[in-house]
């Protein structure tokens, strides 16, 4: 077999096999593929696809092109991810409250990857935080903590790490084949019993339409199902930040008021419709209100957020961190209000011209070497449907520079529309389960 030939057939509509996928799955790991040729053939992928047999086959293959990690503990692994939106730290507040509802959540997340957050790029705006760490040293992090949320080790699906950088330099993220074999490679090679996947839909996520999220999110659970892990997804509302707050400190602060029971709001009342529905499917409790209940206790009594703590010290953060959170995190140098042109209603957002504003603030990244200042970005963004008197702020910007400063501010004006009207009711956080 060679890359050309496979790239050939892909860009022709031709099947491809699973063999010639496990291949090329192979070489994306060991670099026997170019970077020219894994950009090839994921535009192929992005404009012609695969189909249900090619997707279950390109995420097996990447799953298995490093190693697949096996537990011996006393109660459930389970996991959770998110397909990404702007605002959204629930991995954060979830992975210590489903550990002190007894299970076991070794997290492997991502980087950022286009107008989105990343994972690893929030855990490790708390200083002294490494994400990457040995199987090992995971394996004892979970035994001993109950949850971990670390980057793929350069064992566990190779493939995918190296894919998942070069779809974000070159317009090849929004495909739901690439996104499900990205996803899953990761997840199932962390062999969780259960997992619940968090398909966005709005303007901050890439899948802008319920059909398109409903698209994604049954092939995600076709897949997860097919190889043999429980797998539920929800489908929520990215049409605004799910947190009032976007870039990586400051997304950490929003974390930390939510285990300190700030409770009722969306980043909250999402964590707990997660969490509930995972920890039904990993059998640990008997229904959907049980699960959500224990969620909602663990967050308002303190549990999680010292199980928190303890993930955050075991991966070499400060001891104290909880506690003393502001004073660890970063602060931006320009911390600047950003006030409405006119009065009205907050008739609309656009959560991806937002995530793409903190990128250029240096939030995220435009180039693979490009780092990440953790200490910038948008926070007290305004919901759907406020009402803003002229004058009053539509969010705060935090900036390394004036300059940079004034282009994220102009960003956000263009990004907000007022409207005389009031708004009529928006959409439900959680818009629909996809069990099959």
């Amino acid at each position: 077999m060679d890359a050309r030939s496979i790239i050939a057939s892909m860009r022709q509509k031709q099947e491809v096999s699973e063999e010639a996928l496990r291949w090329f799955a192979q070489g994306l790991a060991d670099q026997g593929i170019s970077d020219a040729q894994a950009g090839a053939f994921a535009m192929a992928v992005c404009l012609n696809g695969l189909g249900e047999t090619g997707r279950r086959a390109l995420t097996l293959a990447m799953r298995d092109s490093g190693d697949v990690l096996s537990w011996d503990l006393p109660g459930p692994v389970i996991d959770k991810h998110s397909t990404g939106g702007v605002g959204d730290c629930v991995s954060l507040v979830l992975a210590p409250a489903l550990a002190e509802c007894g299970a076991y959540v070794p997290m492997i997340s991502g980087r950022g990857l286009g107008h989105t957050g990343g994972t690893l790029d929030k855990m490790e705006a708390i200083p002294g935080v490494t994400t990457q760490v040995s199987e090992a040293h995971l394996q004892r992090i979970v035994a001993e903590v109950g949850c971990a949320i670390v980057g793929a080790t350069g064992q566990i699906a190779p493939a995918d790490k190296r894919l998942y950088a070069i779809r974000d330099v070159t317009a090849t993220v929004e495909s739901v084949d690439l996104i499900t074999a990205s996803i899953l490679s990761k997840k199932l090679a962390a062999a969780p019993q259960a997992l619940v996947l968090d398909v966005k839909v709005g303007s901050g996520a890439f899948m802008k339409s319920v059909t398109e999220a409903r698209e994604l999110a049954k092939a995600l659970v076709s897949t997860a199902n097919a190889a043999g892990c429980k797998t539920t997804a929800l489908l929520s509302d990215m049409s605004q930040p799910l947190a009032p707050s976007l870039g990586n400190a400051l997304e950490v602060a929003e974390v930390l008021k939510v285990l300190a029971g700030d409770a009722g709001g969306p980043l909250w009342e999402l964590s707990v419709a997660l969490g509930g529905q995972v920890l039904l499917d990993a059998g640990l409790v008997k229904t959907l209100e049980q699960g959500e209940t224990q969620i909602a206790n663990v967050l308002a009594d303190g549990r999680a957020a010292e199980r928190f703590g303890r993930m955050v010290y075991a991966v070499g953060g400060p001891i104290e961190f909880v506690e003393k959170g502001a004073r660890f995190l970063p602060e931006a140098v320009v911390i600047r209000e950003v006030t409405a042109a006119q009065s009205g209603y907050v008739a609309s957002i656009d959560g991806e011209a937002l995530g793409l504003a903190v990128v250029r603030l240096g939030g995220g990244r435009q180039v693979e070497s490009d780092q990440v200042d953790p200490s910038v970005g948008l926070s007290g963004v305004v919901r759907l449907g406020a009402r803003v008197e002229k004058g009053q702020p539509l969010a705060m910007v935090h900036a390394a520079r004036e300059e940079h400063a004034d282009q994220a501010a102009e960003a956000l004006r263009n990004a907000i529309t007022l409207s005389d009207q009031p708004l009529p009711g928006g959409l439900p956080l959680v818009m629909d389960r996809i069990v099959s």
